[in-house]
This record gives C-alpha cells, structure tokens and sequence, in this order.
C-alpha cells in the first residue's frame, strides 16, 4: 500500500513509518520538523526512515511542510494516491497548550481539516488519526472507556483532540469518510521526546540532578511501549472502519456511529504508580534519584487506565511489553544515542 504518514519526524510518527517501510509499504512522511523541542533527534529520525527505506528497498518520499498550509497538502495528495493516511502530526504538550494556545489552533485544528478535505476530494479508503487520553479531562470513573463521555477537557491540548474526534464524525457521515480515532495512552520508548517525563528522569539521574516528582509521584498512568503502540496503529488502519449496525440515536453510543467512524482507546490496560516508573528508571541506570516533590500541575489528570477491550476485539490488539523491559530498552537507547555527547 502507499500510505501517508504525517508527524514522521515525531515520536509515534517516526516508529510507525519505519514499520511500514520494513513490512514493504510505500510511504510519504510529511513534518514540518518545527523546534517545540531539539530539531536535532527529529532530523535523526529522517536519516534512519531514509537508510530502512534503501535496506528494504521501499519507496520512500519526505516532504517537509506544515500541515496547516493547505496548498502543500494539497500537492502531497495530488502527487500521490494514497491508499490509508495515517495523521499523527500535532503540536503535542499538555502545559505547553495552556501558554501558547494558538499554535495548538494552527496544528491540531486547521492541520487536520486540511488533512480532512485532503481525504475527501481524493477518497482516500481510511483515515487513522491521534486522539488522546487527555480527552477524558474531568472523568475519574477508571477503566476510560470509549462508550462513556469525553467531554470535559482540562487543557486547550485536549480540547482540540476531542474537536478532532467530532470534526472526524462529520466528515465519516456527510462524506462517507472511514475514520479511526485512537485514544495514545502515555507512549514511551526509545527515540522518544526529550520533553517527556521519561527522557528527564533519565537525562537527570545520569547527571545527578533531581527529578521533577508531581503530585508527590502518587498519580497513575496507563504507561504504553511504543512497539505496542505502533502494533494497534497498524492493526487498528488496516482494519477499514465500518457503520455499526447497533448504533442507535435514541442511545448513541460516542465510540461508534451509523457512519464509518470508531474510536479506541490504545493503552497498556495496566496502569503504574509514577513512584513505581521512577524505580524502574533507577534500576535500569544502576543509579538512584534525587526526587524533588512537587504539586499536581494545572491541566493535569490524576489517574490514567485504558480499557482497552475494543481495540482487541476488532483487531486483536494486545499489548505485550511490561515496563520494566520497555524502560530498560529506553535506558539502551539513550545511552547509546547520547554516548560521545556532551
């Protein structure tokens, strides 16, 4: 299949693209490789999408632009037939999203409606997109469920996300439009974003400076290994979406539709004290932490779970990688990565 694979310069993006490459798809990577974080590890991204796609001999093209540009979009679909578009392009960050809201609207809103008409001038068969579990705000009812609501977002990051899901409904019902939407349950792994949690705690033990520890390091997340992450992507876009015969406006179900449209949540399903991650990261090093307690931040969730029961049915999604072995593969990274680094 030829698939588009925008965000390829980014965490998820980049892991999903290489997948693709190395299982002999045709991929079009599209990024505007912005500097929100060190462009550096970006660009390194690029290199190693470009040696898989000549050790694989697959066809492999980059473009690199932003997405809230409609002309280049436009230019990307009609230099292209893309059989699945997989959107993974976002101006990511929780926090970040409550100092600079705009350029959450540039990216995550006027980016994915250009992606969108992209789609339905050229029929494109299904449309995969990010959503977050962010999009569960307010809720505290654990295991989050797609089937329940999602509508009370405590950041702009979320609420666009979940502007993303509706504005996706709209164009699976008045365009017969297949869309997937997949809630990201705190992905980490290696090649990860030097912003996350991970990746500091990592940088700081190894140079012997304290850790930021929120909440007291009591909140739980759904922590997700990006090789389990990218299985679901695949899995979950290679499964076109369907109407649900069940569907009923008189109970309309969030998850689903009498339009080709779902979302899933894609998770661990095994959620993790942030003190108990902390002490796999220490263990990984060989070296303990200076943890600096600190409150729980503005926009933050508490506690994060998937119930990630929907994704397995429909395509056997099963995530395999306790966070002891995913941990100790970011911590071999990242040695490696950095290693002869200042």
């Amino acid at each position: 299949m030829r698939v588009l694979v925008t965000g390829s310069a980014g965490f998820i993006g980049f892991h999903v693209a290489k997948r693709l490459l190395e299982r002999g798809d045709a991929v079009v990577g599209f990024d505007s490789v912005n500097d929100y974080y060190d462009p550096s590890i970006k660009e390194a991204r690029l290199k190693l999408l470009e040696k898989t796609a000549t050790d694989t001999t697959s066809a492999y093209r980059f473009v690199r632009a932003n997405l809230a540009d409609g002309r280049a979009v436009d230019d990307c679909f009609s230099a292209n037939r893309f059989d699945r578009v997989i959107h993974l392009a976002a101006q990511a960050g929780v926090r970040y999203s409550i100092q600079n809201p705009g350029a959450y609207v540039e990216s995550n809103i006027v980016g994915f409606v250009n992606v969108l008409e992209a789609c339905r001038k050229q029929q494109v068969s299904h449309l995969t997109y990010a959503s977050t579990s962010s999009v569960y705000g307010a809720n505290t009812r654990l295991p989050f469920s797609e089937h329940r609501g999602a509508d009370h977002p405590l950041q702009f990051y979320a609420a666009t996300k979940r502007a993303n899901e509706l504005m996706a409904h709209a164009y699976s019902h008045l365009y017969r439009l297949p869309t997937t939407g997949l809630r990201f349950f705190t992905v980490y792994g290696p090649w990860g974003r030097p912003e996350m949690a991970l990746f500091i705690f990592t940088k700081n033990i190894l140079e012997g400076k304290p850790i930021p520890v929120f909440n007291n390091g009591n909140h739980t997340r759904d922590f997700t290994y990006i090789d389990d992450i990218v299985e679901g992507v695949l899995r979950a876009s290679d499964d076109i979406a369907q109407p649900s015969p069940a569907w009923r406006s008189d109970h309309p179900d969030p998850a689903t539709s009498s339009a080709s449209f779902r979302i899933f949540n894609i998770g661990n399903n095994r959620p993790v004290k942030l003190g108990e991650y902390i002490d796999a990261v220490e263990r990984a090093l060989g070296k303990r932490a200076e943890r600096t307690l600190l409150p729980l931040q503005p926009g933050d969730v508490p506690d994060t779970y998937a119930d990630a029961g929907e994704l397995e049915r429909a395509v056997g999604y099963k995530p395999s990688t306790p966070i002891e072995v995913g941990v100790t593969r970011f911590v071999e990274w990242y040695r490696g990565y950095y290693s002869g680094q200042p």
